[in-house]
């Protein structure tokens, strides 16, 4: 597709990934006032009260983020390390960085997070300990609770994902199978003072499901995580390790993880620096901008990624037919994390299936355009961060020998779009507030 409309969906989609720049993020979080000051979130922090200072993090922007305290902190920093994904790290001066692979982890995540443990664990009262957590975080972070494997681990994971599972249920069950998530760092780190910084990439922001909450109390139980086992038919095919593990925990066998009201978390304080709803408030400004009416949908957006999108055509068409919620020329802004249940042996994404499944509901409307991308460059296992359709798309395709409801139930949206010439490829954005839905009716 060519022409201005393309062109606009482009540059609003390009405003609301500005406004998700994690360096930024963090550098308006974190403020030097003065040598012995540091203002997080407008609160004051004493630095001459810290022996050390260190940093660790975990996501695709741990890199960004953990730059912009360097710069911050100074001569103050003592060192950290974070672990980021292949392709996004970026050199700094005192924080070491560990690449290591995601959504299904590895050993180089398992060797980056064994040594984040120890320098949260060489912490003292007067030590000070930055948490930087971005998406990816969960997977970054592959630490198995004592008696389970990297590899049992791997194949939990791998499962959930394809399960169809939503993120909050994951990490219920990560949580659960970790020694550093749900908590555990936090009960790591005491009694030094521990400061987290997060750019969410999960509706609703909650810092317990963010990178499965490292530092934060954890109200999920060993028996919803088993639970969530059973709602997707994995209790038979998960590692009979991680089913007697989760046994054992909901038993009582096994301490749960770390609770609202636990000491562990007197000396923790949590801040989001960055999330999808300010990134969809850029995207609506730009769309404006452009003299487009223009309303934010939903940045909650979940369920299968192939229904939501036929939900957000219905809009589209409705505005084209009826001037209803908007008069065109009209934008309609959404967000959010899909799913995507693999059925079949494709490759794709959630946003790349998304915008197959639109292509078919707005098949034959003219003047109308749907553009779903990630916002952290990458849709699910591809170098995609997702694409765009129109009305002439499944028409098109159609002429060319491509079926779309063949790839579409063979979940292989990228081969079907890589074939139209038609993916969006931004490389690696270095940060991650979901996925970022836009829809422009002309």
């Amino acid at each position: 597709m060519e022409g201005p409309i393309y062109k606009d969906a482009i540059d609003i989609y390009k405003a609301g990934l500005a406004a998700a720049n994690a360096m930024r993020a963090v550098a308006r979080a974190v403020v030097r006032k003065d040598p012995d000051t540091l203002l997080v979130a407008g609160n004051p922090v004493d630095l001459g009260k810290f022996r050390k200072v260190f940093v660790v993090g975990a996501g695709k922007a741990a890199c960004p983020m953990a730059k912009a305290l360097e710069d911050a902190l100074g001569e103050r920093l003592e060192g950290g390390l974070v672990v980021t994904k292949y392709g996004h790290a970026k050199r700094l001066s005192k924080v070491e960085v560990v690449e290591a692979d995601h959504p299904v982890p590895d050993t180089r995540g398992l060797s980056g997070v064994r040594r984040v443990m120890k320098i949260v664990e060489s912490a003292g009262p007067t030590d000070l300990i930055f948490c930087l957590l971005s998406g990816g975080g969960s997977a970054l972070w592959p630490l198995p609770a004592e008696g389970l494997s990297l590899h049992e681990k791997q194949t939990t994971t791998d499962l959930l994902l394809k399960s169809g599972a939503r993120i909050f249920e994951i990490n219920a069950v990560r949580k659960h199978l970790s020694a550093i998530k749900g908590g555990h760092l936090a009960r790591a780190a005491y009694p030094a003072r521990v400061i987290s910084l997060m750019l969410s990439d999960v509706i609703g922001d909650d810092p317990a499901v963010i990178a499965s909450g490292p530092a934060s109390p954890d109200p999920s139980t060993f028996a919803e995580a088993l639970e969530v086992l059973s709602r997707h038919g994995l209790v038979s095919r998960v590692p009979k390790p991680v089913l007697a593990h989760l046994e054992k925990g909901r038993r009582g066998e096994i301490p749960e993880t770390p609770k609202p009201g636990d000491p562990v978390f007197e000396k923790v304080e949590q801040h989001l620096v960055g999330s999808l709803r300010l990134s969809l408030a850029a995207a609506k400004e730009a769309a404006l901008a452009k003299g487009y009416n223009t309303v934010i949908l939903s940045a909650a957006v979940e369920g299968e990624a192939r229904e939501a999108a036929k939900v957000l055509a219905a809009v589209a068409r409705e505005i084209r037919e009826t001037g209803n919620p908007l008069a065109p020329p009209a934008c309609v802004l959404a967000g959010g994390e899909t799913t995507v249940t693999v059925r079949g042996g494709g490759t794709g994404g959630r946003n790349l299936e998304a915008a197959l499944s639109a292509a078919l509901a707005l098949s034959g409307m003219k003047d109308v355009l749907f553009l779903s991308c990630g916002t952290d460059g990458a849709d699910g296992p591809t170098n995609a961060a997702g694409t765009w359709v129109d009305g002439r798309t499944a028409g098109q395709a159609r002429a060319n020998g491509l079926s779309p409801e063949a790839f579409l139930a063979a979940n292989d949206s990228y081969n079907f779009f890589k074939e139209l010439k038609g993916l969006i490829v931004t490389g690696p954005t270095l940060t991650n507030v979901m996925d970022l839905m836009v829809i422009l009716v002309r």
